[in-house]
């Protein structure tokens, strides 16, 4: 069987210090991916440093940004029969992950495979308890007959480490323009056509980031906002906030048996992520200035992307 063609496409900005441990087991792999970043305009040496290490570069106005439709154009950029969606700040364990990550798509069994986020050294207790709840120690192999099982955990992904089949994706248009979400609006479609997903606990990534209340409420205004547009597709059989409630009950014992002092702000943070979420969901009806003030992404508001989403109201 002939070894399918890889290609690595790593979206950044303002990732100088960060590449060097990216790009290292990328560059290290027997697969030898082809590797391309993108970058949103930042003028603080992301591409020549890029460059440097031996990726290809791609850049891309802060203004025409579109996490779908950036990605989307990285990847027909790459042409290659497996692409993998990266973030610069997702360090792999070892240079035998991207052959564990891609297994799956090289076998058939799935037409998308994401890797285990661990968190970073030094991580807090919430931290620590988001990643290995959404990212557990075990495989999983899911498709829609699934669905009773894993609920709306079944078209989880993150495209901070994702290998995606290219003939699947263009069987649904490639990622769609959107504020965020590009990577689970995509494994819905590709559930609903019969394709599955692996999670792949073996390809193993540092990838985690401290707690904020702004930040985080922001973050989730923004999947509030996604969700919503594309709610007959991610919420027709179940709403979030059933996982969402799995998640505190599970957090909640965790501190009360690690840190009960950080109860209380684990109650906030978790309320404020929430309330984010349903402002995002009703972001359609409200003025483009007010969601730019909530969003995580205010570019998004003021650029081409908004139009090409049609997130701009009339």
């Amino acid at each position: 069987m002939t070894q399918p063609t890889v290609g690595v496409a790593i979206i950044t900005y303002r990732a100088r210090d960060m590449l060097a441990g990216c790009l290292a087991p990328l560059l290290r792999s027997p697969l030898e991916p082809r590797i391309l970043v993108v970058n949103s305009s930042s003028n603080d040496g992301t591409v020549e440093t890029a460059r440097r290490l031996g990726a290809e570069t791609m850049v891309v106005s802060r203004a025409g940004f579109n996490h779908g439709a950036t990605r989307e154009a990285a990847r027909r950029r790459l042409a290659t029969d497996i692409v993998v969606m990266m973030t610069p700040d997702a360090h792999a364990r070892d240079e035998t992950f991207l052959e564990r990550l891609v297994r799956p798509l090289v076998t058939g069994e799935a037409a998308v495979a994401y890797a285990r986020q661990e968190a970073r050294e030094g991580a807090g207790p919430l931290e620590r308890f988001a990643r290995a709840f959404n990212y557990p120690a075990t495989s999983q192999l899911r498709g829609l007959a699934d669905w009773p099982v894993y609920g709306s955990y079944t078209h989880f992904c993150s495209n901070s480490c994702a290998a995606w089949r290219t003939d699947a994706l263009d069987r649904i248009g490639g990622f769609a323009s959107t504020l965020v979400s590009e990577e689970t609006i995509a494994t819905a479609r590709l559930l609903e056509i019969g394709e599955r997903i692996a999670y792949v606990a073996e390809a193993r990534v540092v990838h985690s980031h401290p707690t904020s209340l702004t930040g985080d409420f922001k973050r989730q205004y923004d999947i509030g906002y996604a969700r919503a547009a594309s709610r007959d597709l991610l919420l027709a059989r179940e709403a979030d906030e059933r996982r969402g409630a799995a998640y505190l009950r599970g957090l909640i014992r965790t501190l009360a048996a690690e840190k009960p002092s950080l109860l209380p702000y684990a109650l906030l943070h978790t309320g404020l992520r929430w309330i984010g979420y349903r402002m995002g969901m009703a972001g359609r009806r409200l003025p483009v200035a007010v969601n730019a003030r909530l969003s995580s992404q205010d570019f998004f508001w003021r650029g081409d992307a908004m139009v090409r989403s049609g997130a701009a109201r009339a």
